[in-house]
């Protein structure tokens, strides 16, 4: 029999990058808050430096509902869908405790794709089929809250742009910014070095990238040991600066925030008003309802989807918040692949490190540069950084010079394991017709509930800037002396990934969004999302600094707003 709880102000589902951040101005200002996390609280014997634990076997202790529940696949809906795996994982602190910690804030232009490419190209530049919007406010209005995130969990990084003063050392092409960043950038390295003084000489922008890993003492944390294991590993010392070390234990102190960990959420209740009223969840073999005047979605975008579509009530029979057919629409991710592949003539001295220890190119993303002659909008950050491990080294490609297996590849690899680097280059997508998530008629969960089914393609506007910024990664590549260059194709199916948008769009129509320029539902007044999924653009950039300043401006409006929202 399920358990009715205690009341409580609000009821945050998902206690990771979002739900960890929009917990503490809640709580500060008096709220009760439950937050619903389905896994559970990791210490720092859970981040031992194991590659085959943390990058191979994909940290075996946080994935398993994740696992469980891992989207289908199909590029589109006239095709079978297949089941791949979950790139999240299941932890207080959410992926925040394993993800690279990279922490861009979106380029203005990111913010006003539709009005600005019309402005400066003409209409007939956004490609045929895209969905995309302006976003319903611009880049300024979110600035306050970027610098209070900043501040709040702490990022690394050299400002370009503070209040109009342009800084050649950090990213000129950024936008104003009204303070530097809380600490200086993590150290330089040989290779990253090497790959700056080759942009310099191409006349190109080269800065370190900000991250959310401190490179000083910063508000009890020590710095980055630079010991690597960063890419899907935890830090041992909480240099990097997940929610769960940073706000989440904040929001617990001032005695406002209960977490209930290793529970699943199931169900978002209504009332016969539309309104709702609290969550279900199952944790162990027991099910609860926990009543709330206010619910927060903060799960990845995928579960944010899934979760609204399997809520079906009187009042929702398609879906909570459903009404008008957009949960779901308006997908994309990140155009992550594609990668571009060099093999130098002497080693890079680029053992260990960490993904976020790099140095960053922005000349080509985003409208930073002349469209007029090119046959697509939008563009990519070229990245390139340290972050070398044996697993990793022996997987490198041989560059047609060796076989793939046997003496001659172990050779090659002895010879070369510290020869070689991959860009990781991440593109502008936009959303499109055709491109949704749904939930998967044939394969569900151990419980019994349908994944989420991904129907998604990069097309051609997403293929021609893929093929243009690989031009331009080889080009700096060879300029730093590189000898061999490998590329990789320019990306088809869209697969489930760590930078997911939409589904849950914001916006101020109705018709062709799910939540309003606050977060809060069209449809039900006292129902906030949070998280990538209302997010309409990508940009050229990681997504997890935009989510967590939406999260803090959506947990702010509710405070002040807190009587009209619960009605």
């Amino acid at each position: 029999m399920r358990k009715k709880l205690d009341k409580t102000d609000v009821v945050i589902v998902g206690m990771g990058a979002a739900g960890g951040v929009a917990a503490l101005p809640l709580t500060n200002a008096g709220l009760k808050v439950v937050g619903i996390e389905a896994g559970g609280w990791l210490n720092p014997r859970d981040f031992a430096p194991d590659e085959l634990r943390n990058g191979t076997r994909n940290w075996p202790q946080s994935v398993q509902k994740a696992a469980s529940e891992a989207p289908t696949v199909r590029s589109s809906s006239n095709q079978k869908a297949i089941q791949g795996g979950h790139p999240m994982m299941n932890a207080v602190g959410g992926t925040s405790m394993h993800y690279w910690a990279q922490s861009w804030r979106l380029n203005p232009w990111d913010f006003n794709v539709v009005s600005a490419t019309k402005n400066r190209y003409g209409a007939d530049r956004i490609p045929n089929g895209s969905t995309v919007e302006d976003w319903p406010f611009g880049y300024d209005e979110l600035e306050p809250f970027y610098e209070k995130v900043e501040f709040a969990v702490g990022i690394s990084g050299q400002a370009g742009n503070v209040r109009g003063k342009i800084n050649s050392a950090g990213n000129i092409f950024e936008g104003e910014r009204k303070s530097e960043y809380p600490m200086k950038p993590l150290r330089t390295s040989p290779f990253t070095e090497l790959m700056t003084n080759a942009a310099k000489s191409l006349d190109w922008k080269p800065f370190q990238g900000p991250a959310a890993i401190t490179s000083e003492l910063y508000d009890g944390r020590p710095p980055c040991q630079y010991h690597g294991f960063c890419n899907k590993g935890g830090c041992h010392v909480q240099a990097k600066s997940s929610t769960a070390v940073t706000t989440i234990p904040k929001a617990v102190d001032t005695g406002n925030l209960n977490v209930v960990t290793y529970a699943r959420v199931i169900n978002i209740v209504t009332d016969n008003d539309g309104k709702v009223t609290g969550v279900d969840y199952l944790r162990g073999n027991e099910e609860f309802f926990q009543p709330a005047d206010v619910v927060l979605m903060a799960s990845y975008a995928y579960e944010n989807v899934r979760l609204l579509q399997l809520s079906k009530s009187r009042s929702f029979p398609n879906g909570l918040s459903n009404n008008n057919g957009q949960v779901g629409r308006h997908y994309l991710s990140h155009h992550q692949g594609s990668p571009v592949i060099a093999l130098f003539p002497d080693n890079l001295q680029n053992w260990y490190g960490l993904p976020a220890q790099g140095v960053a190119i922005d000349d080509w993303a985003d409208d930073n540069f002349d469209h007029s002659e090119m046959d697509f909008i939008g563009g990519a950050n070229l990245w390139v950084h340290t972050d070398r491990k044996p697993i990793g080294a022996a997987k490198m490609s041989t560059f047609g010079r060796a076989s793939n297996w046997g003496s001659d590849w172990k050779k090659f690899i002895m010879e070369n394991a510290d020869k070689t680097n991959t860009a990781y280059i991440q593109k502008t997508t936009l959303p499109y017709e055709g491109n949704y998530l749904d939930l998967d008629p044939q394969v569900t969960d151990p419980l019994g509930f349908p994944v989420t089914r991904i129907t998604a393609s990069y097309r051609t506007n997403e293929k021609r800037i893929a093929k243009f910024s690989q031009d331009m990664m080889e080009k700096w590549y060879l300029e730093a002396g590189a000898t061999e260059i490998l590329r990789t194709g320019l990306g088809g199916a869209m697969g489930a990934s760590t930078h997911a948008y939409g589904g849950t769009r914001m916006g101020n129509n109705s018709e062709t969004n799910v939540v309003d320029r606050w977060g809060f539902s069209h449809e039900v007044p006292n129902l906030g999302v949070l998280g990538a999924s209302v997010m309409g653009t990508s940009g050229a950039r990681n997504p997890t600094l935009t989510v967590q300043a939406l999260s803090w401006r959506t947990a702010e409006h509710l405070v002040a707003n807190w009587q009209s929202i619960i009605g």
